[in-house]
């Protein structure tokens, strides 16, 4: 086999490993022709968060409310019921924000690695910290869906691409940082809160991808723990 021919067999190699794990762009969400009149069993917590009356019935300017929500965060379908798909994103933004500067206040990621990346499956969050100083984040990410979960336990960066493509979907993957075979760090088009996930990857917006493909370099630790909910 020729050194072109080889080199070519290892890169395909290579994109089928990748591949598969990474997140599809799909079509958007189904758009609900319009708002519902159902009351749903989250209507009250729903109009909590979203700073309306809570009085626990829906109305036009609720169902509004919850349907920009969901059209932002690719919730489908987006006819502002107040469901269990829409609250646990919902719920999920609170557990987050509650967090505040102190991710790591359980001590599961390791402190005694240096720089690491952590990624908190059940809170959905990531950051990184130098010993016990918190670097970057908390921010919200995006990992994998129920059968493609983000595999946990402690990684290390073995491949960054910083404008890596999915060949198998044909969708981008800026700012890659491969950490275990084809799951990897990047950043994603959609919402990091956008159900069910990915497929084994953690999304990120932009500017925390970018961030963190300029604190990171090959061979740092990452460490996943956790499990996110749903899967």
């Amino acid at each position: 086999m020729g050194d072109t021919h080889r080199r070519a067999v290892v890169a395909l190699g290579v994109t089928a490993l990748v591949a598969p794990l990474t997140l599809a762009l799909t079509a958007a969400p189904a758009q609900a022709a319009s708002c519902t009149a159902t009351t749903g069993p989250y209507q009250k917590k729903m109009e909590k968060f979203l700073g309306r009356p809570a009085d626990g019935k829906q109305s036009t300017a609720d169902c509004n409310a919850i349907r920009a929500f969901q059209t932002k965060h690719g919730i489908s379908p987006n006819a502002g019921y107040a469901g269990p798909i829409t609250w646990g994103v919902m719920d999920l933004m609170t557990k987050q924000k509650a967090v505040g500067k102190n991710p790591n206040k359980s001590g599961k990621c390791p402190v005694n690695k240096g720089r690491i990346a952590c990624v908190d499956l059940t809170l959905q969050l990531s950051w990184i910290q130098d010993g016990r100083k918190l670097v970057y984040g908390p921010v919200p990410v995006r990992t994998g869906r129920n059968g493609y979960e983000t595999r946990t336990g402690l990684k290390k960066v073995y491949w960054r691409n910083l404008n890596h493509h999915s060949t198998i979907y044909d969708v981008p993957m800026p700012y890659s940082q491969f950490f275990d075979g084809g799951q990897a760090f990047h950043s994603v088009g959609v919402s990091v809160w956008s159900p069910p996930g990915s497929h084994g990857c953690v999304n990120m917006t932009k500017a925390d991808a970018k961030k963190y493909w300029s604190l990171l370099k090959k061979n740092d630790d990452v460490y996943v723990y956790g499990r996110k909910p749903g899967t």
